[in-house]
């Protein structure tokens, strides 16, 4: 049975030409040797598997090659570099600091350090994890690395570049090694796949890519694991099982309920993935970043930043057209808003799945149709009239009498205020009306017309009153302006009752307190009171616009719900802006000292008596 040698070993460049993914750092070192401007330190710096130490490897054996070619390479050829391919050189030396980070280790260094090379120009000295040496360690280095004889060259690797101090690193020329980027590992594990004789699909190498991490040793262990799993036929099925990869199917799964609406099949699919043991980090984390390249694969110009394959691109941009700009800008920004608190969270799979639920319900990007929009309004108008129809049986037996006189009805006019007194419930149903929000406010606007103003100021306001028991019949466009605008038949159906300023004051406070979602009106309301100036008008005095804005935008809920109160329906409010503004100065600790001293005076006894001393 042959040796098995895995492929990070068996695939390790040997040339500064099959150096994957870091061109200009090897560039840079083939002109150091060919202009023979060689430093006497090094400090190789990156993460992981990108190439560190297998450059540092092939430097040193390029500049003891005593043929090197024209493109600045190791010939292999002759003594030096045979020697170092059958890892018998003796002018090349490694050491791993992390199990030899003492101050008597770095001694016997420097004392092989002054011997000169038998074979060759150099002698090399490769410390790997260089961070990992102690402090006194390094002191001790220092003079050695900073005059070191004319035949040493020291190479240190290190992936924590932020822990070596900082007399090292001014001694040494620092080149930093980037992550391998997708389409390279790709290609290289691609290479590697033929030279073995292995079937790869180009989805399943991409998998195996994002994986690594930028790392090409990582993917290189991850390759040979899925050959073995799958008996040398790697397909995007085989990897997603063998390194339990959240599958792209499951996040359009996801997507596709998110823009459906359907806040059931989405937590159904999240209940699927977590019995898989994904996280739930993971899975927010991961449909944020499925989200950043939906959006991205909107425009042909940014589409190339997707490293995935072309199948699967496909699918992304066929995806991207269901969303909206809006819709990804607000979906992203609930995920990393769910990532952020998770690990803090109490309750993880319960934030989860409301950040789920606030994404199915994103208005402008969940393709909900309008007929479904309608039923629900539709629902909510029924449930409204259930809650506040009447309970009584007096009330009902009125119901069935209206229904009788259905000739009778035909031919009136109903205004608000006449509809307040043939069913008290109507102002309890036109306040839950008025809760509106922004959005069906502007929505209302735009699908009613503009109503006229009665010589009162007062908009006269229709209701329909199908939910009462009331059949009303539609009436003439002149008589209905002729009944609005007969001031006589208006003033007789009006209550003028008198009221006190507590009275008002007292109606004021109970509709602030019935107040549920608008916070900042009830906060409002609370802060500024009315003030009666007339049996008929009242005044607000606020601070700011906006005060005076959420007062404006509310005065026909506050006056119907005022009139019903006082029994006034000619009462009327001004809102205004106080002219002075109050200038609030920042105190020092002896002026708040005098002021608690003037609201209790035993403070200042109690202060002489101690001998304090305000600063």
């Amino acid at each position: 049975m042959d040796n098995y040698i895995v492929s990070a070993r068996k695939y390790r460049p040997a040339t500064f030409k099959s150096v994957i993914g870091q061109k200009a750092l090897t560039t840079t070192l083939k002109n150091a040797i060919s202009n023979n401007k060689l430093a006497h330190a090094y400090l190789f710096c990156g993460p992981r598997g990108v190439g560190k130490t297998t450059c540092a490897r092939i430097f040193a054996k390029t500049i003891n090659c005593f043929n090197i070619t024209p493109d600045q390479e190791a010939c292999n050829e002759c003594e030096s570099c045979v020697a170092f391919n059958e890892n018998r050189s003796y002018n090349i030396h490694e050491m791993d600091a992390a199990s030899n980070n003492s101050v008597e280790d770095i001694r016997d260094l420097i004392d092989k350090v002054r011997i000169p090379p038998q074979i060759g120009k150099y002698k090399v000295y490769i410390i790997d994890e260089v961070h990992m040496l102690s402090a006194q360690a390094f002191n001790s280095f220092l003079k050695t690395l900073e005059e070191p004889p004319k035949h040493a060259i020291f190479i240190l690797a290190t992936t924590e570049k932020h822990k070596i101090i900082p007399t090292i690193l001014s001694r040494c020329q620092v080149y930093d090694f980037n992550r391998i980027n997708l389409a390279d590992i790709v290609e290289y594990l691609t290479f590697v796949a033929k030279q073995e004789n292995v079937m790869v699909e180009q989805e399943a190498l991409n998998i195996i890519a994002q994986k690594a991490d930028g790392g090409m040793r990582d993917a290189l262990s991850i390759f040979d694991q899925t050959v073995s799993y799958t008996s040398g036929n790697v397909t995007y099925q085989a990897v997603i099982e063998n390194l339990n990869v959240l599958d792209y199917e499951y996040y359009f799964k996801l997507t596709d309920a998110i823009l459906e609406g359907s806040v059931v099949d989405s937590l159904l699919i999240i209940n699927e993935i977590l019995g898989y043991g994904f996280d739930g980090q993971h899975i927010i984390s991961g449909l944020a970043s499925h989200f950043r390249n939906l959006m991205i694969s909107k425009d042909p110009r940014s589409v190339m930043l997707f490293e995935v394959g072309p199948s699967i691109k496909k699918r992304y941009i066929d995806t991207a057209e269901k969303c909206s700009n809006e819709f990804l800008y607000k979906a992203i920004e609930i995920a990393n808003e769910c990532d952020l608190n998770y690990r803090i969270s109490q309750s993880k799979r319960l934030l989860l799945e409301l950040a789920f639920i606030k994404m199915c319900q994103l208005s402008d990007g969940v393709g909900e149709s309008s007929a479904k929009k309608d039923s629900i309004k539709e629902i909510d108008a029924s449930q409204t009239a259930r809650t506040y129809a009447p309970k009584k049986a007096e009330e009902k037996k009125v119901e069935k009498q209206q229904e009788t006189k259905k000739p009778d009805v035909k031919k009136e006019s109903y205004t608000e205020d006449k509809l307040t007194e043939r069913d008290p419930h109507y102002a309890e149903v036109e306040r839950t009306e008025k809760r509106e929000t922004p959005a069906e406010k502007e929505e209302e606007k735009e699908k009613k017309p503009e109503r006229k103003i009665s010589s009162t100021g007062r908009k006269p306001k229709t209701f329909s009153i199908a939910n009462h028991g009331v059949s009303i019949s539609s009436v003439d466009e002149e008589e209905k302006e002729e009944e609005n605008d007969d001031p006589v038949s208006d003033e007789t159906n009006r209550r003028d009752n008198t009221y006190t300023q507590e009275a008002l004051t007292e109606a004021w406070e109970s509709y602030a307190e019935n107040l549920l979602e608008e916070k900042w009106l009830k906060n409002t309301m609370k802060i500024y009171l009315p003030k009666k100036v007339s049996d008929y008008l009242f005044e607000v005095t606020v601070n700011t616009e906006i005060n005076k804005q959420y007062l404006d935008e509310n005065v026909r809920a506050i006056l119907d719900w005022l009139h019903e109160k006082l029994q006034n329906d000619f009462i009327e409010m001004k809102i205004l802006i106080s002219e002075t503004v109050v200038n609030k100065k920042a105190f020092t600790s002896n002026e708040i000292f005098q002021e608690m001293v003037e609201q209790n005076p035993a403070l200042k006894k109690l202060s002489d008596e101690l001998g304090l001393e305000i600063k």
